[in-house]
């Protein structure tokens, strides 16, 4: 069994940084691949970001890709997701997820089984 804590949301201004953070307990957590999603009410959960368990392959969503970065460190079971030049659209409700299943990164929340309670990024104008 793997928990997912998400931290490092809140309020920030057009064009700055925060970084998310989701920490994870259970010893398998370094053998799985891990997405980051994005939830606005209303809408469906989007993809975001996602690395491979090993941290060799990654894939992001064309609407941040040169703006986030997801990174991990197994040794703290910790996966985060840096972003920076921060826009209005970024506004939502962020998700950690881990997927258990052996393979390739996933863009699709159905592969993942586990999922954080989320963290709130509200951007301003």
């Amino acid at each position: 069994q793997v928990q997912l804590v998400e931290s490092g949301g809140g309020l920030v201004q057009a064009g700055g940084s925060l970084r998310l953070s989701c920490a994870a307990s259970g010893r398998t957590f370094s053998n799985y691949n891990v997405g980051w999603f994005r939830q606005t009410p209303g809408k469906e959960r989007e993809f975001v970001a996602a690395i491979s368990w090993s941290a060799r392959s990654t894939n992001y969503a064309a609407s941040v890709k040169g703006r986030f970065t997801i990174s991990r460190d197994n040794a703290k079971n910790t996966v985060y997701l840096q972003m920076n030049s921060l826009k209005p659209e970024d506004t939502a409700k962020y998700y950690c997820a881990a997927d258990s299943h052996w393979g390739q990164i996933s863009n699709n929340p159905s592969p993942y089984d586990y999922w954080g309670q989320g963290t709130q990024v509200t951007v301003s104008s």
